[in-house]
């Protein structure tokens, strides 16, 4: 069996790590072992961030759209139960945009929702 010389093949495998991992600190960008460690550990944030921020973006919707029905005299729990009540079908990320570019038509869904709601 024919001899496998490794220089090119792991030249460039090296050198594609180490471009990944360009800004990070200290060995971690310099040094291939320890490079390739921060790497997976960068891809393995990444991956479960990306999946987080889901949850972040919808928590931050559900703050602006609380501040905004709160403003309007309603808590965010009765709102949004008006808001189904009413059969308003708009999801909190819509709703929370509304809230902060547009106060007139947030403050119209606020008294819809509380003509559904029982006092």
């Amino acid at each position: 069996m024919a001899r496998v010389k490794r220089g090119v093949t792991r030249h460039r495998r090296h050198a594609k790590v180490l471009s990944l991992t360009k800004g990070h600190k200290g060995g971690r960008h310099k040094l291939f072992r320890r490079a390739q460690e921060s790497l997976n550990k960068a891809m393995a944030y990444t991956y479960a961030h990306r999946r987080e921020r889901k949850g972040d973006f919808r928590r931050l919707w559900i703050l602006r759209i609380a501040a905004a029905a709160r403003n309007g005299g309603l808590p965010y729990g009765v709102f949004m139960h008006g808001l189904k009540l009413a059969n308003v079908q708009v999801d909190r990320k819509i709703l929370a945009d509304i809230a902060v570019r547009d106060e007139l038509a947030f403050s119209e869904l606020v008294s819809t929702a509380r003509e559904h709601v029982s006092p």
